[in-house]
């Protein structure tokens, strides 16, 4: 019978990846050791006891049951015992998802407490005034979201005469010249012979 203590072990239906960040965070540091990545790949060959993965890895039998421990916590290994012995097998679902799968969170980040458009409403906080912009700003990250305020005034698909076009930005600024031309050079909109449109795939509406 092994002499190395038996390490928790994770059931059949347990989830290997869950939903919440702290959880998806635990799998990845549990993964995070040579030795447990080890101990995985051995056991994905065939089930194996503590005592055999201690000889294998030529470490002492507490250092395998704590491993195996840390592994168990998680999801990724499961306890089976018989008579004489208790070997540990792989457990739930893992080894057939793809990395992307792994590090996605079926949570909204809204329910997370987070906000995504943090940035674009602090930035539109401090250039907007009653919808009209204040100064264009400096550094192009924030000059990019109010281009991308003012592309969600284009419809795409439809062609604009260079009028038109002016008369839109106008009623957000009156540098119009340099706000035309920022939209053609972040790629937001195209020109060919006094024509502008509204760049294909482009971006969804913040309105």
């Amino acid at each position: 019978m092994s002499d190395v203590p038996p390490a928790a072990a994770a059931t059949d239906n347990a989830s290997p990846a869950p939903a919440d960040p702290a959880s998806r965070a635990a799998l990845f540091k549990a993964l995070g050791h040579p030795t447990r990545l080890l101990i995985l790949n051995l056991i994905r060959q065939r089930s194996r006891h503590g005592e055999e993965l201690a000889a294998i890895l030529r470490a002492s039998p507490a250092t395998v049951s704590h491993h195996l421990s840390k592994l168990a916590e998680v999801g990724l290994v499961r306890a089976e015992r018989d008579q004489y012995t208790q070997d540990y097998r792989l457990a739930g679902d893992l080894y057939g998802r793809t990395l992307a799968e792994l590090i996605t969170l079926s949570t909204p980040a809204s329910q997370s407490g987070l906000r995504p458009d943090a940035y674009r409403d602090k930035v539109l906080k401090a250039f907007m005034d009653n919808g009209r912009l204040v100064r264009i700003p400096a550094q192009r990250k924030k000059r990019r979201v109010i281009l991308e305020l003012i592309v969600d005034d284009f419809e795409p698909g439809r062609d604009y005469p260079e009028a038109e076009v002016n008369a839109i930005i106008r009623e957000l600024h009156h540098d119009v010249e340099t706000l035309r031309r920022e939209l053609i050079m972040e790629k937001l909109m195209t020109r060919e012979r006094g024509v502008y449109r509204r760049v294909p795939n482009g971006l969804d509406s913040h309105g």
